[in-house]
């Protein structure tokens, strides 16, 4: 896209929801309560509400470079907490999409200057699961069930924060580890059994 084409696709957007709605924008201003709370990758290629069919004011959204939860990571903490407690969102997604390059990159042996310590992240997931993820031939299909394993021990991630275990108690938000195929455009649920990693998980990181 070139940059000077946007703030006209801009008015023709703008035009299109005043041809629909005259106090479009007027109700936009009045807040968000969005149900959903999306984790999601950078890549260019995904588009959160446009795959979902939502619409401003749904989703509160959060991206970054292969759809991390890291602890020490104030952004997506911030985010989450807001998202949580302030919100008062009901269900967390953490998408994944295959062909990831963050994934990808991060199980290449060379050296990413400032991504090093963000990819290590992914590169310990392969280490949990590295028995499985070795006995997959074909690199691709590899690099797919990583992407996979990576979105859920994301999820785990969320579950250990103090802000997700107080709403959990509180009102029994859900997680969900989703995934979508680039090729097809098909978003895929992984029926990850979260009531069994939290039963799993919160002898050690059980905080309220």
């Amino acid at each position: 896209m070139e940059v000077n084409k946007i703030f006209e696709n801009n008015q023709k957007w703008i035009n299109e929801k005043l041809s629909l709605d005259k106090d479009y924008f007027n109700k936009l201003s009045e807040g968000q309560s969005p149900e959903i709370l999306y984790i999601g990758c950078s890549d260019s290629r995904v588009t959160a509400e446009e795959m979902m069919g939502a619409q401003p004011g749904e989703v509160f959204v959060h991206r970054n470079i292969a759809n991390m939860v890291i602890s020490i990571d104030l952004n997506v903490m911030s985010v989450l907490n807001y998202a949580v407690s302030h919100l008062k969102v009901n269900h967390i997604v953490v998408c994944g999409h295959y062909f990831c390059g963050g994934v990808k990159a991060a199980m290449q042996a060379d050296d990413l200057g400032i991504l090093n310590p963000w990819l290590r992240n992914i590169r310990d997931v392969y280490r949990m699961y590295q028995e499985e993820l070795e006995a997959i031939e074909n690199e691709n299909d590899r690099y797919n069930r990583l992407i996979e394993l990576n979105v859920k021990e994301q999820c785990i991630n969320v579950i250990k924060t103090a802000a997700f275990q107080k709403a959990f108690n509180e009102r029994g938000v859900q997680v969900h580890g989703w995934v979508l195929d680039v090729k097809s455009g098909k978003l895929i649920d992984l029926k990850i059994d979260f009531k069994k990693e939290l039963e799993q998980i919160m002898k050690i990181y059980k905080l309220s």
